[in-house]
This record gives C-alpha cells, sequence and structure tokens, in this order.
C-alpha cells in the first residue's frame, strides 16, 4: 500500500526567493537615493586633496605636520603656551599613554647596565672622565628609585602640529617660525615627510595616530605640556586692573580701546564688586578721566574726600536741587549740519524722557493719560516760551509745578494731578520743584541718595542720570558713570528703559557706563538687563552665589570649570572680559589705596 503526500516545500521556496529579491531591490533603491542626497561630508570636504611628500593642498589652503623628536632635561610649565596663542592657523594634537612600571623598570634597568659599562671601559682606558655620562647614571637611578617608591610614572608621549597658510611660501615661513621657537627652548622638530596625510589624519580630532612617533616622559615632564594657557591683556596704555591668576602677568588696559567703553560688574554682596569698581576710579583719575557716581550707600565719599572731588547729597533736607525740566546744553562740532539737527529734536527727546520720569513717579498712567501727559509737557514749555527752535531753549526751564498747573485746565487728567501733588505739595514738596542750583565740576563727583526712603530713591537717580546725561551731551571729553546697585532702577520698566538707552549711546559721547548689581539673577532676567550686558564690551564677574551663577553661565556661555571657579574664588577674584578675550582677576590695590576705598566693616574700625 503506497501512500502519497502532497508537497508544498516549492510553493514556500518561491515565496522566500521572491521576498528577499524585493528585500534587495529596495535596498538598491535606498542606496541609490542616499547617494543623491548631501551629507555633511560632502559640505566639509574640499574641493580637491593633494598629496606631495613635504605638503597637502586641500582646496586653496596649504598644510604641513610637523612632530617633535627630542625634548630637554628639564621642561618649563606652560612651555606650549607660545605655541597656542601663535598668530597662525593651527591643528595641535598630543597622544598620552602611560608605559607599565614593571616594563618601564626593565629598559631602565637595560639602559643603566649599558652607561656602566661604557663609564667602566673609559677608566679602563684612562680616559677622561664624561661629565654627562654620569648626570645620566644618577638621573636613571634616581627615576628608578621613584618608580618603586611609586612616586613616578612613565609614559608614552606624541606631539604633533598641523600648520596651514593660504601660499606655501606663508606655509614654509610659519613653519620656519614654529621650529625656530621650539628650538629656543631646546625643542627640537621634524616635518613628517613621505607621511603628510597621515600627519594630517593625527592632527584631526578623531583620536588616531597614524604617525605613532612616540617619547618617553615622566609624570612630572608631562604635566607641563598640558595647555594650561590664558591670554595676555597686557597693554602699553590704561590702567592696572589686577593680576591674571594663571600666569601672574599684569592686567593693564584701557577700556575706551574697545568697541564701547561700557564695563558691567556682577557679584554676590561682598564679592568685592565695590572695591574694584572704586579702584577703577581712583586709577582713571590719574589718567585726566572725569568719573561720576550715582551712590546709594554712600560708600563713595571717603573716596571723593580723598582725590579733592565733589559730594552732592540728594535728599529731602538737602540744600543742593536737580530741575528735571532742565534741557540739554547745546553742543558744537566742526559738522555744523549735525548738530542743527540735534538741536532741533532735543524738546521732543527731553519730552518723552520727561513722560518716563513722571510715569515713574505716578506708578504708571494709562493710555490716555499718557496722551494727555505728553501735550501738557509741551504746553508747561511753550508757557516758558520754549519750542522747538534752539534759540528759545536759553529761557529759564519750567519746573514739575507748572506742570501740576496746566495739567489742572485739562480734562481727564485728575487722577494724574493729584498723584503728581504730593512731589509739589506734600511730602516731597521741593525736592524736584525747584530749579537747579548747582553745575557739574569735573574731576570726581558722587550723588548719594541714601538718604531718601526707597520708594524714591529710583527717581532720584532717574533724574540725577537725567542731569548728568545732559551735562555729558554738551562737551565731548572721556568720562566713566557708575551707577551702583543698578537693580535699583532695573525694577521698574522707565527707568530700566532708560539706563539701556544710556548703555547704548554712551559711546558716542565718549562715555563709558558701569553698572554694578548684586542682585544677580533678576539682574540678567530682566528685558533691558540683556540688552546693557550686550552693550558692554567689558565684564566682570567676580564670587557668585550657587543659586545665580547656572544664570550667569548661560548668559556669558561659561564653562563648567569656570563656573566652579566663581563659586570657589576668594573675594576680589574672578573673571574678567575684555572684548573677546577673558583671564582670571585678582584685584590688588597698594596700602594707600585700600585704607581709601575699603568698605570692610574690620578693616575700617581698624583704621578708626
Amino acid at each position: 500500500m503506497a501512500f502519497h503526500f502532497p508537497f508544498f516545500g516549492a510553493k514556500k521556496t518561491d515565496q522566500t526567493q521572491q521576498a528577499s529579491t524585493e528585500a534587495e531591490q529596495a535596498k538598491a533603491a535606498r542606496q541609490a537615493y542616499q547617494q543623491g542626497l548631501s551629507t555633511i561630508r560632502d559640505i566639509i570636504a574640499p574641493a580637491g586633496f593633494m598629496v606631495t611628500p613635504d605638503h597637502l593642498q586641500l582646496g586653496s589652503v596649504f598644510a604641513r605636520t610637523i612632530f617633535v623628536y627630542t625634548y630637554p632635561q628639564f621642561l618649563d610649565t606652560n612651555w606650549l603656551s607660545s605655541i597656542i596663542n601663535f598668530s597662525a592657523t593651527l591643528d595641535i594634537s598630543m597622544f598620552v599613554s602611560p608605559e607599565d612600571s614593571g616594563m618601564a623598570n626593565q629598559k631602565l634597568e637595560k639602559q643603566f647596565a649599558r652607561l656602566e659599562s661604557s663609564r667602566q671601559i673609559r677608566e679602563e682606558k684612562n680616559l677622561v672622565r664624561d661629565p654627562s655620562l654620569d648626570l645620566a647614571l644618577q638621573n636613571i637611578d634616581e627615576m628608578r628609585q621613584s618608580i618603586a617608591q611609586g612616586n613616578l610614572r612613565l609614559f608614552h608621549y606624541s606631539l604633533y602640529i598641523t600648520v596651514y597658510a593660504d601660499s606655501l611660501e606663508e606655509l614654509k615661513s610659519t613653519c620656519k617660525q614654529i621650529e625656530s621657537g621650539l628650538a629656543g627652548l631646546q625643542i627640537f622638530t621634524k616635518e613628517a615627510l613621505l607621511q603628510m596625510e597621515q600627519g594630517l589624519t593625527s592632527t584631526l580630532p578623531v583620536g588616531q595616530d597614524e604617525l605613532n612617533i612616540k617619547r618617553n616622559l615622566d609624570t612630572g615632564s608631562l604635566s607641563t605640556t598640558f595647555p594650561f594657557s590664558s591670554a595676555e591683556l597686557t597693554s602699553d596704555s590704561g590702567i592696572l586692573y589686577g593680576l591674571n591668576i594663571s600666569n601672574d602677568s599684569l592686567i593693564i588696559f584701557d577700556r575706551f580701546k574697545l568697541e564701547n567703553a561700557n564695563a558691567i560688574v556682577l557679584a554676590k554682596s561682598g564679592g568685592g564688586k565695590s572695591f574694584a569698581v572704586k579702584l577703577e576710579c581712583l586709577r582713571y583719575l590719574m589718567l585726566g578721566t572725569d568719573v561720576i557716581v550715582v551712590d546709594p550707600e554712600n560708600e563713595y565719599q571717603t573716596l571723593a574726600e580723598a582725590v579733592g572731588g565733589s559730594f552732592i547729597e540728594v535728599s529731602l533736607g538737602s540744600a543742593k536741587r536737580i530741575n528735571p525740566f532742565d534741557l540739554p546744553k547745546a553742543r558744537r562740532s566742526n559738522n555744523q549740519a549735525n548738530d542743527d539737527e540735534d538741536e532741533a529734536n532735543v524738546l521732543k527727546s527731553h519730552t518723552g524722557t520727561l513722560s518716563s520720569l513722571i510715569r515713574l513717579m505716578v506708578g504708571g498712567v494709562s493710555p490716555e493719560e499718557d496722551a494727555i501727559l505728553d501735550t501738557a509737557i509741551r504746553e508747561t514749555y511753550a508757557l516758558k516760551d520754549i519750542t522747538d527752535d534752539p534759540e528759545t531753549h536759553k529761557n529759564p526751564p519750567p519746573i514739575l509745578g507748572d506742570l501740576v498747573q496746566v495739567l489742572q485746565n485739562i480734562r481727564g487728567s485728575e487722577s494724574l494731578m493729584q498723584r503728581l501733588t504730593k512731589y509739589t505739595e506734600g511730602t516731597f514738596a521741593g525736592l524736584f520743584n525747584q530749579p537747579t542750583n548747582f553745575e557739574l565740576k569735573g574731576g570726581f563727583t558722587v550723588f548719594s541718595v541714601r538718604d531718601l526712603e526707597e520708594s524714591l530713591r529710583p527717581i532720584a537717580m532717574f533724574v540725577v542720570l537725567n542731569y548728568v546725561w545732559n551735562e555729558i551731551r554738551s562737551e565731548l571729553k572721556p568720562r566713566i558713570m557708575v551707577v551702583d546697585e543698578a537693580w535699583w532702577m532695573m525694577q521698574y520698566e522707565d527707568s530700566a528703559r532708560f539706563l539701556s538707552g544710556m548703555a547704548k549711546r554712551a559711546r558716542k559721547y565718549y562715555l563709558g557706563m558701569t553698572i554694578i548689581s548684586q542682585d544677580v539673577e533678576d539682574f540678567l532676567e530682566n528685558k533691558w538687563g540683556k540688552p546693557i550686558v550686550s552693550n558692554s564690551s567689558m565684564q566682570i564677574l567676580l564670587k557668585q552665589s550657587s543659586s545665580s551663577v547656572e544664570k550667569v553661565a548661560e548668559v556669558f556661555n561659561l564653562t563648567e570649570q569656570e563656573k566652579l571657579i566663581l563659586l570657589s574664588v576668594n573675594v576680589g577674584e574672578g573673571l574678567f572680559f575684555a572684548g573677546q578675550n577673558h583671564v582670571l582677576i585678582r584685584v590688588i590695590a597698594s596700602y594707600t589705596e585700600n585704607r581709601i576705598i575699603t568698605s570692610n566693616p574690620e578693616e575700617l574700625l581698624s583704621y578708626y
């Protein structure tokens, strides 16, 4: 009896082959599609690549790789900084791999035996003693002892430098300068002849050592090769700001040589920010630069008295008064057309500033009141025969009481007028409602607002800044204006906007603004604080609190190491930014300077 079973394998095999064929076709289609796409490799690849025995040509750029083949007996710390700071385009790569201590000891024993044998042979031949041979034996013996004690390790070290230039002549010249500079340190190099392609690969950030040219260095020698390099901020002009902590060089700098002379100083309370700024002011006075300070805590009074400056108290009991309605004085320059155009817009510009001040005084206004206020200010000036005509600006300006009288005759201004009355008839009458009775002198001038109530401080600082701003615009000369505890003004929209506007326009009038704040996080998060930072070419970041350092790192693009530095530095230490360079700074002062500018209570008690 025969049994027949149907066979289904053939059909299954056909289906499998068909699926495999379709998969291969799909894979081929994907590969064909991907070949037509632009990749990062296509973007960064040069137009051409030519390899010669002594250089490479990558498109229009020439490259050459050199390597170090011998080192002196002793290496100075940070010897590589001269190459890192060299004014040329370079790629530098270092390969470090530890050597087994047992193997290293065996090699040293063999080397010691060879050298000892050579010394004995010379003695047998009655030759003169070779000092270099004795020194080598001594060094090997000391190294063997250090390795045995675990105080020293040996490493394989490779150092390659790829130089780039726009022409072959420039490439040869640059390589020669680098080789000469290293030769002066008894560090000798060679070109990677016939291995230029391998040399380029060895200096690319891919971690491949295709040259494989190694030298033995111990722990101490290897530590000197690490590029702990710091920018040099020592120039032929300017003042001494402090010491560069990284290399003990002097930080001598002129802020007026930057794109703008504005500076911002941020630190926690007690971090040394006021000390650093007072020291800067004292030293700039020696260069003939006028310094004007808005001081909320009378920290600058001693300094003003020491240098024969002016100390002006802005308070209810003070005899000195500032009229916010004073117009800027006319300034003449070589460009008569620009001067006439500026003078024609003086009243319009000042009307906007007064509107901001009054909004700050009354705690804000509605859109209707804002329109009424603009009209009332112009009518107030018109009562004194002051119009857009620059000739009328010589007439005596109005005062705040005149504006209140105008508002009495305008419908819808009742609430605005009532809120202004306390500055003309109420508690604060006379503070901002009298003609200006003093003139801004040169040298060192301090405006103190310490004795004002907290609610009046931002207003007084606004009035003082506006007065100083008008004076600055009338005469072109180098000046520094310090606004201490700027967070008082940053709390309010109108005063913060005014301060930001001054920072943007200061360069035009040869003015350097210095903004100081201890409320770092609120200052940087303020929408008007960021423009101040971006318009300050010099920044000083001293000791920060753990709550604000993250925001500081975000704004100033700090590394993790720099964040840790700002948390751990001592008082008067931090980061000093000047344009594109920044260094670690330690602010230093002489004994006499310290006595004049210190605000440390312990030091003050010892002096008194």
